[in-house]
């Protein structure tokens, strides 16, 4: 029986204090974390935006073979889970282009967010921090980003002075995924020029599973799984292998006030799509970074930071290992801040801009969406102004975006009408949005160890280049899939409020959101089906139900909640408790059903041993079942889990070098968990029980 852990892990979280930064790092003081969502650097206790950071040792315990499955623990926070290899952050619901995925502040280029089987072209085991921004964010980093920020950092560019060489070699075996991954960095300097240098590779097999792979309503039902060698998938997840690569090199200047420099990083993978036994994709990145930052400019400014990113991403989907679908995305992101100190009623401020191209394309047998190239212009301004306890922050953006079809798309007003027999695609065509965001947020220290915080923001987004011209079958959601043309911008109104509390090594947060939106774009089921050629579907033809994208009011409401404490403290000795909550209410408010693919309550409770060098933890994850599902999508319910995680850390020293040994075992009871936030559900659940282990080493 899953339900008494369900209800003991619920009540955990409500009476334990939450964890204020999700850093497995031993009791005291709760580290000051420089976060993403300010251009003003401030901690998490001091943002009037919710934060999370994860950064090492929480990396080596936490670390996952997708960028989604490595945040997915974080208060707010779920994942896409299209498998162990695809797998983007959902954020309080909202996931695909109102997620930003950054890397060291600049957007990362790929064709994650067109579907779910496309992986994000990150590899976590080469980061060293992860930085989420939960809720909107749009004023710093335009509408793509309103519903979070999830930042990857990384030293490629080196940005303080280096004198002599250092480095990391850290290696990981085992898991559900069977994996075997090496990274290795190294850095090196003269107190003034510095290089860097950084390799990795990874290795997985097909997933571990509890039982067969397909649900038990599959089952029941009739419906075909994925079969393998003839066979149903059972203790494995069918084509779910990867291997992966990549390497960087970077280097730069460094000196009191500042750095400048440049990198070039390679990725490449290859890696099996579970809803398709025969289908892997291979995926190539390139992407040159430059970055330069110039402090101290006076007495009436303060910083300069110039950013620039070029990425030319491509990948191929092959059936039988036969080329299908080519998908390229080629483009590149500038971005400008300059910070200042206090001029009048502002005690500091910044204004920036930042400025995006992008050219996508898909040639071969899936081509549903035409060639397009996107452009987005932005200019933004953020002050703060202090009056003793309370600090407000202030904040406007405008932007101009368009998105153009070389010609293609959807050539009906209505796409939600069934016009069978008309022409599917239109000619040449332009759409340009002017967009407007802005947000007022504040902090109150009510003593000094609480703090209240509020931020009120609207922003606006224009529709991707997806939602506009998509008109064609995607095999891997087995859906053909149709945008239209003449959506409008999406807006949004959102408000965060949130208690905190910090001294010493207790801390905690409770917090509360509602977002709503006038025309949120969704992607539905209309109840027709469609060949591939987008006709009426034939008995004996290949078939895909239609989805077509509508605007629809919404609103997206819920709670957070996270902390840690210190339970036992003798010399040598401490033993923490840390606890975490969120629940998402998402609905259409057009029909009243609930918005599809949405989290249900989630609650954890963890112990943490630290004793000299060990650190030893127990975790239990629950969620509830998930019953607010669309009934007119056919959308399933999900049931409860709970899941099991033990890890334990030793640092050492070999031989002059730092050292950090791991093991993690996850899912203890081999549960079977089937993420709600999934549109694979019914096709695959998440690893069972597996052993990991790795060694980190720093010289």
């Amino acid at each position: 029986m899953q339900r008494p852990r369900l209800a003991a892990a619920a009540i955990a979280a409500v009476l334990a204090p939450p964890l204020a930064a999700q850093v497995l790092t031993a009791p005291g003081p709760v580290p000051q974390v420089t976060v993403t969502g300010t251009p003003l650097g401030s901690s998490l206790f001091e943002l009037a935006v919710p934060a999370s950071s994860l950064e090492s040792p929480a990396l080596q315990f936490r670390g996952a073979t997708t960028l989604g499955e490595t945040v997915n623990t974080l208060p707010g926070v779920s994942s896409s889970y299209f498998g162990p290899n695809a797998s983007r952050p959902v954020i309080r619901g909202l996931d695909g282009d109102r997620i930003r995925i950054l890397q060291n502040g600049v957007g990362s280029l790929d064709a994650s967010s067109l579907s779910f089987d496309h992986a994000t072209a990150v590899e976590p085991i080469a980061v060293d921090r992860i930085e989420v921004v939960r809720g909107p964010a749009a004023l710093l980093y335009g509408g793509s980003a309103v519903g979070g920020v999830v930042n990857v950092i990384d030293r490629r560019i080196p940005t303080r002075r280096i004198a002599g060489i250092n480095g990391a070699l850290e290696a990981r075996v085992g898991g559900a995924e069977r994996e075997g991954a090496l990274a290795a960095s190294l850095d090196a300097g003269n107190g003034r020029f510095a290089i860097h240098a950084d390799v990795h590779g990874r290795r997985t097999r097909d997933l571990i599973i509890p039982g067969l792979q397909r649900s038990q309503f599959d089952r029941e039902n009739g419906v075909a799984p994925p079969y393998c060698n003839g066979t149903e998938p059972a203790g494995r997840a069918c084509n779910s292998s990867s291997r992966g690569e990549g390497a960087s090199l970077g280097g730069g200047l460094t000196w009191d006030h500042g750095h400048a420099g440049m990198s070039f990083t390679q990725l490449r993978s290859h890696y099996g799509t579970v809803v398709e036994p025969t289908v892997r994709i291979g995926m190539r990145s390139d992407t040159w970074n430059l970055a330069s930052e110039v402090r101290e400019l006076g007495t009436l400014l303060n910083t300069l930071r110039v950013k620039f990113a070029h990425t030319d991403y491509q990948h191929t989907e092959f059936d039988d290992g036969a080329a299908q679908t080519t998908f390229k995305n080629r483009g590149h992101e500038a971005r400008a801040e300059l910070t200042h100190r206090a001029i009048g009623p502002f005690s500091a401020g910044a204004v920036g801009v930042q400025l995006g191209r992008s050219d996508f394309s898909a040639i071969g047998t899936e081509t549903l969406i035409p060639e397009t190239r996107s452009r987005a212009d932005a200019l933004f301004v953020y002050e703060e102004i202090t009056a003793g306890a309370l600090t407000l922050s202030l904040g406007g953006r405008y932007e101009r975006a368009s998105v153009r079809s070389a010609g293609g798309g959807p050539n009906e007003a209505d796409p939600t009408l069934p016009l069978f027999g008309a022409p599917r695609y239109g000619g040449a065509q332009t759409r340009v949005f002017n967009l407007a965001s802005g947000s007022i947020g504040a902090v109150y220290r009510l003593a000094p160890a609480y703090a209240l915080a509020a931020n009120l923001a609207y922003s606006e987004r224009a529709p991707t280049y997806y939602e506009l011209y998509a008109n064609g079958p995607h095999a891997a959601t087995g859906a053909y899939e149709v945008g239209n043309a003449a959506f409008a911008k999406e807006t949004s109104t959102s408000l965060d409020v949130a208690l905190r509390y910090r001294n010493g090594g207790t801390s905690f947060s409770v917090g509360a959101f509602r977002n709503r939106f006038r025309d949120f774009i969704s992607l539905a089921a209309s109840g027709r089906q469609k060949d591939e050629n987008g006709d009426p579907a034939l008995v004996g033809s290949e078939t895909f139900n239609e989805f077509v994208y509508r605007q629809v009011p919404a609103v997206f409401q819920g709670f957070e909640a996270e902390g840690r404490t210190t339970v036992l403290s003798r010399p040598g000795a401490t033993l923490v408790v840390d606890a975490r909550a969120d629940y998402v209410h998402a609905t259409n408010k057009a029909t009243g059903e609930p918005i599809p693919r949405v989290a249900p309550l989630r609650t954890a409770v963890g112990l943490t041993w630290f004793s000299g060098a060990w650190t030893v933890r127990g975790e239990l994850q629950a969620a509830a079942s998930q019953r607010r599902v669309p009934q007119s999508q056919s959308e399933r319910q999900t049931g409860e889990y709970a899941l099991v995680n033990l890890h334990a850390g030793y640092r050492f020293s070999l031989g002059g070098t730092r050292a950090f040994a791991f093991a993690r075992l996850t899912n203890l009871g081999n549960a079977t968990a089937r993420l709600a936030t999934s549109q694979l559900r019914e096709i695959v659940p998440l690893g069972g029980r597996a052993l990991a282990a790795g060694v980190r080493l720093e010289f």
